[in-house]
């Protein structure tokens, strides 16, 4: 009984942040609607888990593989959006759809197969999962540069908990082929509630970062152009505390790479940064790795690899590196509040702002301000 709670549990906590995020409008609705989608059908599946082995209600026991197998595909979907610089589903992505009409089917003629077209649903498209995050993440082209990583890191736990939830259902039928299903009850409910727990912590943190959800709106000011904010400028060593590394005494301060960079890598890496300082367009808190391409005439890949093999880090710290300095900048020159200055920076939430100031500087805004600042006479 302990168990049945849980599964509510997790559904109350994944109907929470579905609400939070219908909250923030229909622009959300619009560019997140898969992963919206798909945070309610983790909540019905957490349900019909509780309903089914908490209080035995066999009445829900034909949706559950029919609601589990839309599960994967979903998932998958979602994620894909963000690795492409055209996202959206199309006619095209008809055959996402075969694994459920597989599964209905099976349901009319016999329950036998339907576990088996579960588990290779589940583990195929867990390692598709995995496969879109093989190019790290760059290879999200419409995340947000802003939380790009966790995204990226959300990604990796969708895979991983897809195939996890396919390894569950190998070891349920083997224990109903060992002992009969002596411990399948126990193991469906608790493998299932943790499983789409984790599903729904990645859907919900790679939904919230691209909704940019948690934005101080309020706070918000316009993006002003000033002669001495050059996103480039270095930080003063005066800032730099003596044990920190030599790696962030300035923020353009950008290691090289260990691949060789060509003429054209320098061409389009000059290009970039010279549109980056010109155009600001570090300031454009939406930005991601599918614009800054189409800004430069220049496939995604492409920016990607330059900044590489030139600059030695991932796109989203060159950008964010970029918006550290001007937010150094603003901290050490102006008195504008701190919850300010990182909308002024490019940054939507407080939690990216502070992480990203922390890896640049070692330090987080306060603290780096009164170091910068010279003492009161």
């Amino acid at each position: 009984m302990l168990l049945v709670p849980l599964s509510f549990l997790v559904a109350l906590f994944l109907a929470v942040f579905l609400v939070r995020l219908l909250g923030e409008g229909r622009e959300t609705w619009r560019h997140n609607g898969l992963f919206l989608a798909l945070l309610a059908l983790y909540v019905v599946q957490s349900l019909l888990v509780g309903l089914r082995w908490g209080y035995g209600v066999m009445a829900v026991l034909p949706l559950l593989p029919v609601m589990a197998s839309l599960v994967p595909a979903l998932s998958y979907l979602a994620f894909r959006d963000l690795t492409r610089e055209t996202p959206g589903l199309d006619l095209g992505d008809w055959p996402h759809l075969l694994p459920t009409l597989a599964t209905l089917l099976l349901l009319v003629i016999g329950r036998a197969p339907v576990d088996l077209v579960i588990i290779a649903n589940f583990l195929g498209y867990g390692l598709a999962v995995l496969w879109l995050a093989r190019l790290g993440p760059d290879g999200l082209v419409a995340a947000r540069l802003d939380g790009s990583l966790r995204s990226y890191r959300a990604l990796l736990l969708i895979g991983i908990a897809l195939v996890a939830s396919a390894l569950t259902d190998v070891a349920i039928s083997l224990d109903m082929l060992w002992s009969g299903g002596r411990y399948s009850p126990m193991v469906v409910s608790a493998a299932t509630t943790l499983i789409l727990l984790l599903l729904g912590i990645g859907a919900v943190t790679a939904g919230a970062e691209e909704a940019g959800e948690g934005r101080l709106a309020d706070h918000e000011a316009p993006i002003r152009e000033t002669a001495d904010s050059d996103p480039r400028t270095t930080l003063p060593a005066s800032t730099q505390s003596a044990d920190q590394p030599a790696s962030h005494e300035g923020v353009a301060a950008f290691a090289p790479s260990a691949k060789t960079a060509s003429d054209e890598h320098r061409r389009l890496a000059t290009d970039l940064d010279r549109l980056m300082s010109e155009k600001r367009l570090w300031a454009d808190p939406d930005l991601n790795l599918a614009r800054l391409a189409r800004r430069l005439g220049s496939p995604a890949r492409a920016v990607s690899e330059t900044v590489n093999r030139v600059h030695g880090i991932s796109v989203s710290h060159y950008v964010n590196n970029h918006r550290i300095t001007e937010a150094c900048r603003l901290l050490s020159q102006t008195d504008m509040p701190v919850t300010r200055i990182l909308f002024e920076a490019g940054f939507v939430t407080k939690s990216n702002f502070n992480r990203e100031f922390l890896r640049v500087t070692g330090q987080n805004p306060s603290d780096w301000r009164r170091r910068a600042l010279p003492p009161p006479p």
